[in-house]
Parts: C-alpha cells; sequence; structure tokens
C-alpha cells in the first residue's frame, strides 16, 4: 500500500480545515454559511498549492537515488510511519466533530472545549510525532519529506489569515475584520 494517497487526503482536508479556522471569529454575523465554505475553500487552495513542495521532494529524491527501488520501498515505510500519528490525531477529531454535531448544545460545547480545542493546539505535536515515524520507519529521507509536508500544512492557516483576515483589513465581502 502506498501511503501518498491517505496522506494528500489528510494533507488537504486539513487545509480546508486551516482556512476556516483563519476566519473563525472574525464575523458576527449569525448566518455565515458561504464566509465560512469561502474560507475552507482558501485554506484548501493554499494548502493544495503548498503540498505540492513534498511531493516534489519525494519526486527529486527518487530521481537522484542509487537504487530508486530501495528509496522508494523506504519513503513507502516512512510515508506509514508518518501516516500511523496522523491517522490517530485524525480519529480523535473525528470524534470530536461527530460528538459537537450529535450532541445536545451543553454536550457539544463540551465536547469542542475539551476535545477541538485542545486538539488544534496538539495539531504540531502530531506533526512532530509523525515525523519522528517517518524517520523510524523508513529513515532520513522519509524525514525530509514528513519536514516538508508537516512545514507546508501548519503553514496554512498563518497564510490564509495573513492574505485575507489580517485584523484591521476590511474583509473582501465589507464586513470590517476585528482588531
Amino acid at each position: 500500500m502506498t501511503p501518498a494517497l491517505p496522506l494528500a487526503a489528510l494533507g488537504v482536508v486539513d487545509a480546508a480545515f486551516s482556512g476556516f479556522r483563519a476566519y473563525a471569529g472574525r464575523d458576527a454575523r449569525i448566518r455565515k454559511h458561504r464566509a465560512n465554505l469561502r474560507a475552507a475553500l482558501r485554506g484548501l487552495a493554499v494548502g493544495t498549492v503548498l503540498l505540492l513542495a513534498p511531493a516534489l521532494t519525494a519526486v527529486v529524491l527518487l530521481l537522484t537515488a542509487a537504487d530508486p527501488h530501495r528509496a522508494y520501498a523506504a519513503l513507502t515505510a516512512g510515508g506509514l510511519g508518518y501516516l500511523l500519528p496522523l491517522a490517530l490525531y485524525a480519529t480523535a477529531v473525528l470524534l470530536s466533530l461527530a460528538a459537537y454535531f450529535l450532541l445536545p448544545f451543553r454536550a457539544s460545547t463540551l465536547a469542542m472545549v475539551v476535545g477541538l480545542g485542545p486538539l488544534t493546539l496538539l495539531r504540531p505535536l502530531a506533526i512532530a510525532a509523525a515525523c519522528l515515524g517517518a524517520l523510524l520507519a523508513g529513515g532520513w529521507a522519509s524525514l525530509l519529506i514528513g519536514t516538508v509536508a508537516g512545514a507546508a500544512v501548519l503553514s496554512v492557516e498563518p497564510l490564509v489569515h495573513r492574505h485575507w483576515y489580517r485584523p484591521g483589513r476590511a474583509a473582501p465581502d465589507g464586513v470590517a475584520a476585528e482588531h
């Protein structure tokens, strides 16, 4: 099994959530579904472009390897080592989201405070654990690709925020952003 597709899927979903987080709390309107969707799509677009960096890194490493078959096997093992901690993290996020959407108001609020809030703060640690998994399973080349991928996904939210939602900048739909 090649871990590239599940990792790419996790990366683009994370990018969409990052776009949403860059926008969250900046608009006091009650009905803001379109703005939320636009923010998620912005994150998705930025994340998709940034995730080309680890893909290109992998291609360069494979093209320059002395033994491409051995390098591919090592990168596959490293990708699986990278995927395991992220799959565990994504499962925890999905369970928290399910609790948020399916439980009554008070319980869903608790799920947000106890689950999604801390999990958002733990994203860099989950990526660090994934990098460690890549190193242990696949070696230094896998760590390089994992580090590039981790930097890419952690950069989406600040880039989206800086480009579209900076404090003091008018929002694209004319609503002033918070200070």
